[in-house]
């Protein structure tokens, strides 16, 4: 398996490859991605600030799925950047050909797999942090696991927990909908998943302080060591 981490501008990302065409194919996708968002947030500024819903003059698919996933979510379109980017690579990775492929843009990750894939949980001083791991089934179709942290990295959050981790086959929605829930659990109020449609949404594991909430339904999860060294630092 081919691991080959990959810079451009704010994206930080890992591609896992069987083919260096596939990986060849994702960089050219993360790019174009970057190019088209580039493009738009200069003619349009605020898409880039605002933390509000907000619907876009474009057509583009990458600024459309940005601002669908934040209007279902009730987020700034930015919330679903790293998510969205890492699907527009792994689509291009799908298009080439590969059975496997993963992006991994700062936790925000979007994969096919024809084997099973392990996801560790990395939630900064959580007891949990770097000891356990989804088993993620093969996936014949794109799947978004996406993760949000009050307490880790730069990202802006207004909330308090230290991960919140959503799978959706809609990899922007699985973005938005971690800074969404991210901005509003709290350890005794999980009255934000009362907004996530499950029809959307598979399941949501939160994680604060020694809280740990779990919704709908996900992967088994395993003990495991998760190197974080092998972390990305991601979109922004």
């Amino acid at each position: 398996m081919i691991r080959e981490p990959f810079r451009f501008r704010e994206t930080f990302a890992t591609i896992l490859a069987d083919d260096p065409a596939h990986v060849a194919a994702a960089k050219t996708a993360i790019l174009a991605a970057r190019q088209v968002l580039e493009a738009y947030i200069a003619r349009d500024p605020f898409f880039a600030s605002t933390y509000e819903p907000f619907e876009p003059d474009s057509d583009d698919c990458l600024i459309l799925r940005m601002a669908e996933a934040a209007r279902k979510a009730g987020v700034g379109p930015m919330a679903a950047v790293a998510g969205s980017i890492a699907w527009a690579g792994v689509e291009a990775m799908q298009e080439a050909g590969a059975g496997f492929g993963v992006i991994d843009n700062g936790g925000d990750i979007a994969l096919v797999a024809d084997r099973p894939v392990r996801v560790g949980v990395h939630a900064g001083s959580a007891a949990l942090s770097n000891k356990v791991a989804f088993v993620v089934p093969p996936q014949d179709s794109i799947l978004g696991i996406c993760t949000s942290s009050a307490t880790v990295g730069p990202s802006v959050s207004f909330g308090i927990a230290d991960a919140v981790t959503v799978f959706s086959r809609d990899v922007s929605l699985a973005d938005a909908w971690a800074t969404s829930v991210c901005n509003r659990i709290r350890p005794s109020d999980h009255s934000v998943l009362a907004s996530v449609d499950p029809a959307e949404v598979a399941g949501i594991f939160a994680i604060m302080g020694g809280t740990v909430v779990r919704w709908g339904e996900l992967p088994p999860l395993v003990p495991a060591a998760v190197d974080e060294g092998l972390i990305s630092a991601g979109d922004r």
